[in-house]
């Protein structure tokens, strides 16, 4: 008995529940993304008396995760139309992760009602950590660029 046309029968059923799976995942960071938009303008206009400043960081901070969650549905589509994993998208969205960290960092320290020498040195550490992060990053989406899509992808 010939077991190929079974094993064929079997790795294009895995494929398309694969494929299912990544729409599923793509129409639930677009969703989770719709939900925190929300929610995020809501507590906006909800603290917004309490003070412009922090509420504008809170916000921020909200839409850059609305962002990463944007992408990474973004992601998604070009896998489902191309099967190629690229590397770009991900770079971009540990860049916005970083920058998330030292507004979200940034805005507790300022705010901080306790503010010691030895937290503000360890804030420093941080920011400065994920500058570095963010520059290492940025020179990794040159080097895809500059190195082509064929060297910046996963099959």
């Amino acid at each position: 008995m010939d077991e190929g046309p079974r094993r064929n029968l079997w790795i294009a059923w895995m494929e398309t529940l694969d494929g299912l799976g990544y729409i599923t995942a793509g129409f639930s960071f677009l969703l989770l993304g719709m939900v925190v938009f929300a929610h995020a303008w809501y507590t906006f206009l909800k603290t917004l008396s309490s003070g412009v400043l922090p509420a504008a960081l809170t916000l921020i901070h909200d839409l850059l995760l609305v962002v990463i969650l944007l992408e990474l549905f973004r992601t998604i589509i070009n896998f489902l139309k191309t099967h190629i994993i690229t590397l770009e998208p991900f770079l971009y969205i540990c860049i916005i992760a970083s920058t998330r960290r030292i507004l979200t960092t940034g805005a507790e320290t300022a705010y901080s009602e306790s503010l010691t020498a030895d937290i503000f040195h360890r804030y420093l550490l941080d920011v400065g950590v994920n500058v570095l992060v963010i520059v290492a990053l940025v020179f990794a989406v040159f080097m895809a660029r500059r190195g082509g899509q064929s060297s910046a992808s996963l099959r």
